[in-house]
């Protein structure tokens, strides 16, 4: 089931943001994410989010800014179940497009994005961290 996150969801939120982050993104130190952890769980707080909540347990969330979609996270256990897809119809049901960055090295997010309707429409570099990545744009009219 999805639903709006709330205020007591954050604690779990966050730290699902933080082991999947450093699980997908191996390429970017560990020290990184658990920096900027105190102040993600503080933008989590004020963000669009919504969770995808099986028997009381938050197995995975998206966060929006606007037509932006800031991540969509699976807890590791229960990747590969259609969790993100869901996820991401729920977005697309939303929002008139939808845009994201991601990692270059990242190839099965990609992949992913690419299978559910997205497209490459730049190419830059993560300024935080260096890192190439790409945007990527979902219009239903693009499709």
């Amino acid at each position: 089931m999805i639903r709006t996150a709330r205020p007591a969801d954050l604690e779990h939120v966050a730290a699902l943001w933080l082991n999947t982050n450093r699980s997908a993104h191996r390429f970017i130190p560990a020290a990184y994410w658990e920096g900027n952890f105190l102040l993600v769980k503080e933008l989590l707080g004020q963000a669009e989010v919504y969770v995808w909540e099986d028997g009381g347990c938050i197995l995975g969330f998206i966060g929006l800014n606007g037509e932006h979609i800031e991540g969509i996270f699976v807890d590791s256990q229960s990747q590969g179940q259609g969790i993100g897809k869901h996820l991401l119809d729920f977005a697309k049901g939303r929002k008139q497009r939808l845009t994201l960055n991601v990692y270059q090295k990242n190839a099965r997010a990609i992949r992913f994005y690419q299978r559910e309707g997205f497209v490459l429409s730049a190419a830059g570099q993560d300024p935080d961290t260096g890192e190439a990545d790409y945007e990527m744009l979902w219009e239903p009219a693009a499709l």
